[in-house]
């Protein structure tokens, strides 16, 4: 051993090649790349959720609040397990726990599919498409009980128990998916800067941001991919599928994308098998043997037993609280975290029906425009702070001016669109307008919208009065002899729609720019946080703000925005004698109160950060003046310096 040690150090030509080489789990580069590859399929997931929920909504019946619980659900148990992240900190092995949080989420996606394969085929219009053979096709007949048999047997079918559990289950799920994300995200950020060398540090970790930030855009392109396929193709042939993307019994196959993000889950989950708990830091002895103090000084939490954590978090989370400026920048990242997760969740959903269009289109609108734009903002508003070397006070009336222009951005917004078209007998109503066809019969559950030659659209062909169908290729081209259709009377399949198509293109640009204004004041607002609290409180100090984020608004945020959606339904749908999901919205209503909720929370945002700006104000005011020029020179000077501990110490906190 002693001879070929002499022999490397004495030949420096040839030490390198003779070294024994290092595995590719003990670089910290690689470890960077399995975990953007990670946390983009983790954020797939999510992103693929948002831009199903509609969907779901229509395959299971759900009304929007129902839904919106939905997709809020998986905050609770994420919630609850978070505070813990701060205790556990590097007391365990973070590639394990990753790997398993992975794992956990790759089964909670084969769980969100599980519902497709425990119910049956989608009954879009049971008397239409079960009822006797001479009524298939929903025409006016003058017998009204030529569906009860067969609408019993699809009741029986509804009501099974496979099907009443789907509800349950698609909570389960995202339980699950809300406690597999827990360890992911601070155990691979507190790992990475805790082996990369102080200089690449922010840069890895810069990587893993900016991989991940595509990761929810993908889950919405993923989810218009997806969508374009009928729920039960895998069941049916290509013969018997009667619907396309443009009917408003359009159900895609939203199970499809979770099978291939779980599979992604599980590849992704492999390589933390084989990461050491500890690794060797990037630049050698000296970085190693500063690492430890710096995380006694950043991190007091480690030595604390799990009984003293707990009874100090409500301590330290109060004394976090009482800091005016921290609780004012919270509150203003509160309204707009509440105004994301809302219009995450139902944005697609309000595209469909204000400007008639299909759901993978709407879906593609909000992952293709939306989103990248809000990622371009925010990491332009990183650099503007940077190049401008912001103060807190700066970094404060920078996000007052971002949000100020949002707010003229987002208001415009309330006037593009149009009313719902005239559906006879729903809107405008009208007791008489269906009188017509009250010989016909018709079931009062059935929907299988048609528009009439005149522009008036019909619950179904029955409620026309039609009685001759035109078919090509075992599809319906036409509608004839239709009673309440006045001059041709004739009808084609479809909704007539709301008009406002050409209007789409203007309010995605307005849209954009919002989400892109929007986005400006994230990381200025984020540094006035880590800039504002004592720096042995910074970790507490944003898990206190993450915890916030849950509890206030992306728990109830998408149900809100659900409930208030739901105000605006005209007529709700009927299976088995149980509401289902709404079948016309007033699309006037439907667009004032769901992107007025949006300027609600905008002006909530900018309130928040106005106030800041004037106890910024006061507080300097207070002050000496040599210690008012001493503490703004330190605020800015904490930007221009390049030391590790406070990007250090701000990255940790994220641990949390």
């Amino acid at each position: 051993m002693g001879v070929d040690e002499v022999k490397v150090t004495s030949d420096p030509s040839g030490s390198r090649p003779r070294a024994r080489p290092q595995s590719v789990f003990h670089s910290i580069k690689f470890f960077v790349l399995c975990h953007s590859l990670l946390q983009l399929a983790q954020l797939l997931v999510s992103g693929y959720m948002k831009s199903s929920i509609s969907t779901i909504e229509r395959r299971y019946g759900l009304s929007s609040q129902k839904s919106g619980l939905l997709a809020a659900f998986n905050e609770v148990g994420n919630t609850i397990l978070i505070i813990f992240v701060s205790f556990f900190g590097s007391r365990v092995h973070r590639p394990r726990f990753i790997g398993g949080g992975a794992v956990l989420a790759g089964l909670a996606s084969l769980l969100m599919a599980l519902p497709h394969f425990l119910s049956g085929l989608y009954d879009y219009s049971s008397h239409t498409s079960s009822a006797s053979s001479h009524n298939s096709t929903g025409l006016c007949q003058s017998t009204i009980d030529f569906s009860t048999s067969s609408s019993n047997q699809s009741c029986s079918r509804q009501q099974s128990p496979a099907q009443e559990r789907v509800y349950p289950l698609l909570l389960l799920a995202q339980l699950l998916l809300g406690v597999a994300a827990v360890p992911i995200q601070p155990f691979g950020i507190s790992y990475i800067d805790d082996h990369a060398s102080k200089r690449n540090s922010p840069l890895y970790l810069g990587i893993v941001f900016a991989v991940t930030s595509i990761g929810p855009a993908l889950g919405f392109i993923t989810g218009s991919l997806m969508l374009r396929f009928y729920v039960d193709f895998d069941k049916l042939s290509t013969d018997e599928i009667r619907l396309d993307s443009r009917d408003l019994r359009w159900v895609g196959a939203w199970w499809l994308g979770f099978l291939v993000a779980s599979g992604l889950l599980f590849l992704a989950a492999l390589p933390y098998l084989f990461f050491p708990r500890v690794m060797p830091r990037e630049d050698g002895a000296d970085d190693a043997e500063s690492k430890p103090d710096e995380q006694q000084q950043t991190n007091p939490l480690q030595h604390l037993s799990l009984v003293q954590f707990l009874k100090s978090f409500p301590r330290i989370a109060l004394r976090t609280l009482q800091s005016p400026i921290f609780l004012l920048v919270v509150l203003a990242q509160v309204n707009l975290a509440a105004l994301l997760a809302g219009l995450a969740t139902f944005m697609a959903k309000f595209i469909e029906r204000q400007f008639s269009q299909t759901i993978p289109f709407s879906t593609m609108m909000i992952g293709g425009v939306g989103i990248p734009m809000a990622v371009l903002g925010a990491i332009l508003g990183g650099v503007l702070m940077r190049r401008l070397n912001l103060s807190v006070s700066g970094a404060s009336k920078l996000c007052t001016i971002a949000i100020l222009l949002c707010v003229f951005s987002s208001v415009p917004l309330l006037l593009i669109g149009c009313s719902t078209q005239r559906v006879a007998g729903v809107f405008p109503p009208d007791p008489d307008a269906l009188s017509c066809s009250s010989s016909c019969g018709c079931p009062q559950d059935v929907f299988n919208p048609v528009c009439g030659s005149d522009g008036v659209e019909f619950r179904s062909p029955c409620h026309a009065g039609c009685n001759v169908v035109e078919m090509a290729n075992h599809k319906v081209t036409n509608y004839t002899e239709c009673r309440c259709v006045p001059g041709l009377g004739h009808a084609a399949p479809g909704t007539c729609g709301s008009g406002c198509a050409h209007l789409l293109r203007p309010f995605m640009v307005l849209l954009g720019i919002t989400s892109f204004i929007a986005s400006f004041s994230q990381t200025p607002s984020y540094i006035m946080i880590l800039r504002t609290v004592p720096t042995e409180d910074k970790s507490f100090a944003v898990g206190v703000q993450y915890m916030l984020f849950r509890v206030l608004a992306f728990m109830p945020g998408p149900v809100l925005y659900g409930s208030v959606i739901d105000t605006t339904c005209l007529l709700w749908g009927r299976k088995c004698d149980k509401q289902t999901s709404c079948l016309y919205y007033n699309l006037d209503r439907f667009r004032q109160r769901f992107l007025g909720l949006q300027v609600v929370f905008v002006c909530g945002g900018l309130l928040c950060f106005l106030l800041t700006i004037v106890v910024l104000r006061r507080t300097t005011r207070r002050q000496e003046p040599e210690e008012d020029r001493k503490g703004e020179y330190e605020l800015v000077t904490e930007q221009k310096t390049p030391a590790p501990s406070s990007r250090g110490t701000e990255e940790k906190g994220m641990k949390t």
